[in-house]
């Protein structure tokens, strides 16, 4: 490709999604769009109607749903590949507006709903002609003893807007108002801090830039620590008045039960890091001796310690790696992904106004999933497709195995597929390089996801946990307090090898994930099943990948910690989770003996 950000127009047809998989045409989009308008309408007839209609309103509902998403994608995705197109911004718009109108004309379904007689529910829930919607019914059927009058469910809908204020002043606080010092660079120059800059130079090698950053980002949200306080007690004290409003014991059984995950999930997670504790030390002090530093400060945590290996990896070649280490999956689930990449899945080049990062799309049950990339050509980005097809291959197993209603897998186990895909071409690598230089790049890689993934998120979700406990005992939530909690957790996880600073109190100030609670734990819990699936898949073989496709394709049928069963993995247990941590410390061994 030519230098510089090439035009979408300069790219061969070969590295773009085909969007005419979903409609040929603007005009057909345009029909379909005007269908589900209309459909709309029809569904507000069911107002007042449930009673005696609730098995053909619920058939129509997720009719409407499923002629809705391919509109919404079609219009999305090609926003999503060039920002700067009016027209598909137009489309974009207009549907997001219509999706937002069939929100609010059908907020009367699941309360309706909601208030029929559990034996009704429960029978239309037994019925072979409404199998399709068990898993929908079944879920229903869990908020009912949490679901309060009518006139009370339209109060607490009311303060809809007002609830979400903490996040929204989160945002406009951190990602408006809020000003970072600039970055004094060694050639002598000052470059912008910002959230985004931030990763950038955290990781620099050199460390007078990492500590600059460090404390330009930390310092900043301290001086706006009593506001951000206010904010985030805020956000912590509506989730306890909301669980409690419902009937919960506590904020954590709000955000659990309705998801079908057990408390002891969030538990066994904190237990079990907590007993391998003692291998992060290890490996920080391995960081510590490879950095060649008197003593490791949080700004270290992040710079890399191999940095002499690189590999230059174009899309083709970085395809095919990925085909090879994912080969363990099975030759159907490799078939399918080089379809992916002639079949017009994927959009592979940044272009000019198209979106950062990488994403898959993976809604469209009557076409494929799209997957979105920035490929660079280097080995971050083969591990990116990795992970997107991982997606990818998700929701082709579950849109396929499931009718529509069932389709939809929890986001307990979204990043499960995707992680495992990385870990089982991560073992495939550490097979095929076996330069020194090489291996040791990709166990701190394997290292870094562990440390990043499994132990920081694990102390946000302690954090938490700890606060919103605070709460409900009625003690308070200020920047002092909220700070000792953050210090405290960051001594108990670094404290033992690394010089816990002063300013890093202040980070959970700039958590966005915190203004939705008890999410965070997730990414934890998904590598760790992840790395245990993988680790059965390459020593088990056939009978591993044969009980792996069953929870691919288990959608939402069954609740998300029995889907993670069918595949031989009972995340009810802390097992699977020492599982993973005794991959992190084999790693560690092996990262030693390369050093």
């Amino acid at each position: 490709m030519a230098s510089g950000i090439p035009k979408r127009q300069d790219i061969a047809p070969e590295y773009k999604w085909n969007l005419n998989h979903i409609f040929q045409n603007d005009e057909a989009w345009e029909a379909a769009y005007a269908a589900a308008k209309e459909k709309v309408a029809l569904l507000a007839a069911y107002e007042g109607q449930l009673a005696e209609k609730a098995e053909e309103a619920i058939r129509a509902y997720f009719d409407f749903q499923d002629e809705l998403t391919p509109v919404f994608d079609y219009a999305f995705l090609a926003k999503e590949a060039d920002n700067g197109d009016e027209k598909a911004q137009a489309m974009s718009d207009r549907v997001m507006t219509l999706a937002v109108q069939a929100q609010s004309v059908l907020s009367f379904f699941e309360p309706e709903l909601l208030a029929l007689p559990e034996e009704r529910l429960r029978a239309m829930q037994a019925d072979p002609a409404m199998a399709d919607y068990d898993s929908y019914l079944r879920s229903l059927l869990l908020q009912k003893p949490h679901t309060l009058p009518k006139a009370e469910e339209r109060l607490l809908a009311m303060l809809g807007e007002v609830t979400h204020a903490p996040s929204n002043i989160f945002d406009m606080l951190t990602s408006v108002d809020m000003k970072f010092p600039e970055v004094n660079m060694p050639d002598g120059t000052a470059q912008p801090l910002t959230e985004g800059t931030y990763s950038t130079f955290i990781h620099d090698g050199n460390r007078d830039v990492r500590r600059q950053a460090f404390e330009g980002i930390m310092g900043t949200y301290g001086k706006y620590g009593s506001t951000i306080a206010a904010t985030y007690g805020a956000s912590v004290k509506k989730d306890v008045a909301m669980a409690a409003a419902r009937r919960y014991p506590s904020a954590l059984a709000a955000a659990m039960e309705p998801l079908e995950i057990p408390e002891k999930v969030y538990d066994n997670l904190i237990e079990v890091i907590h007993e391998y504790l003692p291998v992060l030390q290890e490996y920080l002090a391995v960081r510590k001796k490879a950095l060649g530093l008197d003593e490791v400060h949080m700004y270290d945590l992040y710079c890399p310690i191999v940095s002499d290996f690189e590999l230059k990896l174009p899309y083709e070649d970085a395809y095919s790696l990925v085909l090879e280490g994912l080969r363990p999956m099975g030759e159907d689930y490799i078939a399918k992904l080089r379809e992916a990449k002639t079949g017009g899945w994927i959009d592979v080049y940044p272009t000019e106004n198209k979106s950062s990062g990488a994403f898959s799309s993976g809604g469209l049950a009557k076409v494929h999933p799209y997957v979105l990339l920035n490929h660079n050509d280097n080995i971050d980005s083969a591990f990116t497709i990795a992970h997107e097809l991982g997606h990818s291959m998700h929701s082709y197993f579950s849109n396929t195995a499931q009718p529509a209603p069932k389709r939809d897998y929890s986001l307990f186990v979204a990043e499960v597929a995707s992680t495992c895909n990385e870990a089982t071409m991560m073992r495939y690598l550490l097979e095929k390089w076996q330069e020194p230089r090489a291996q040791a790049y990709l166990l701190n890689y394997f290292l870094e996801q562990f440390r990043t993934t499994c132990f920081r998120q694990t102390m946000f979700a302690e954090f938490e946990r700890t606060v919103h406990e605070m709460a409900q005992r009625g003690e308070p939530l200020t920047k002092a307090t909220l700070s000792e909690v953050y210090y405290e957790l960051n001594k108990t996880y670094y404290g033992e090898t690394c010089v816990v600073d002063e300013l890093i109190a202040n980070e959970w100030m700039r958590i966005p994930h915190f203004y939705n609670a008890f999410y965070v734990y997730v990414y934890a819990t998904g590598l760790c099943a992840a790395v245990s699936l993988s680790d059965r898949i390459l020593t088990e073989g056939e009978p591993a990948v044969k009980a792996y496709r069953q929870f691919l394709s288990a959608g939402s049928s069954v609740p998300p910690i029995d889907a993670l069963k069918l595949a031989g993995i009972d995340m009810s247990s802390p097992e699977p989770l020492r599982r993973a941590m005794e991959v992190f410390k084999d790693t560690l061994r092996r990262f030693r003996q390369v050093m």
